[in-house]
């Protein structure tokens, strides 16, 4: 390499030295970055520290020439993560002390975007709600499943809280519901759904290595509305559910044989049914069902029972 190129080199590492510097120096000046109500504000600069340093296991975590700057950047990082956890304790005791829910409900509410004053954004992009949520709930992902997944089954995705926060306001969802979700995974539907709105919820899921996470979140919340079974949704019992949900947990003949069921319930009541995901095709091809908006795969449908 020439001596002009290496000086080259030399004075761009200088000048991202520089810039780093100052971003730091930004971060640790404000003071306010560390008070409770800024949970946004700190997964936004956290995000950026990853951005500028690279995540705590990143190989990317040493691209800074000094060492100096990266220790402030770990111990920023740490004070920022600390505050987090700070608060998501909080919202927890508050949980568990009485079932108080208004901490989570607020953060939940005032966090909607400008953008989502006519719905959720559509996709399956997460926010800092989710981040929330899932600080609060601290569910245990399983290292592994039990279960073999037959064809027509889905792994496990997580719904975006604001999609959940969508469904419990077009379905208007009370207490006296009974809300149940058709693969429910870890079980953070059923979980905020039941904490939100007091109704009982019901997770119905395959894996029973995902039950026992969900069941254990609920025991260490004190939830006594919300309970989780390991079982087959086609062998479930569905009888006292009001308001069901599918985020396309399988398919084809499982999915037609739900389907069915559920069409059996809704001749004995009125019903509703939320669909997120590829699923919502089919659940819009039932003659018994209305919806109530124009489909979509990318956010909460909601269907009534005719």
């Amino acid at each position: 390499m020439s001596t002009i190129v290496s000086a080259v080199l030399g004075q761009g590492e200088i000048e991202f030295d520089h810039d780093l510097h100052a971003f730091l120096c930004g971060l640790e000046a404000d003071s306010s970055l560390f008070l409770p109500g800024q949970l946004r504000e700190r997964l936004i600069a956290l995000d950026d520290l990853d951005a500028a340093f690279g995540g705590v296991d990143s190989e990317d975590s040493t691209r800074c020439a000094d060492s100096r700057l990266h220790q402030r950047a770990e111990a920023v990082r740490t004070r920022l993560e600390a505050a987090n956890s700070e608060l998501y304790q909080s919202v927890r005791s508050d949980i568990v002390r009485g079932g108080q829910t208004r901490a989570l409900l607020q953060w939940l509410q005032d966090s909607a975007s400008q953008y989502e004053s006519k719905g959720p954004l559509p996709g399956m992009g997460f926010d800092f709600r989710d981040e929330l949520a899932s600080g609060v709930l601290q569910l245990r992902e399983p290292s592994e499943p039990n279960l073999q997944l037959s064809p027509e089954m889905v792994f496990y995705q997580p719904t975006p809280v604001r999609h959940i926060l969508h469904l419990i306001a077009a379905t208007a969802l009370t207490e006296d519901d009974v809300f149940v979700d058709l693969g429910s995974g870890l079980g953070h539907v059923p979980l905020l759904v039941s904490m939100v709105t007091g109704a009982q919820s019901l997770g119905v899921e395959v894996q029973a290595a995902y039950v026992d996470s969900a069941r254990e979140c609920a025991q260490s919340l004190h939830l006594s509305r919300v309970r989780f079974i390991p079982q087959d949704a086609r062998e479930a019992d569905l009888s006292n559910g009001t308001v069901f949900y599918l985020y396309s947990p399988f398919n084809g003949s499982i999915l037609t044989n739900v389907m069915r069921a559920l069409r059996m319930e809704s001749t004995r009541r009125s019903i509703k049914i939320c669909s997120l995901g590829p699923c919502t095709r089919t659940v819009a091809n039932e003659a018994w069902l209305k919806a109530s908006a124009l489909p979509g795969t990318g956010r909460i449908t909601v269907f009534d029972s005719q």
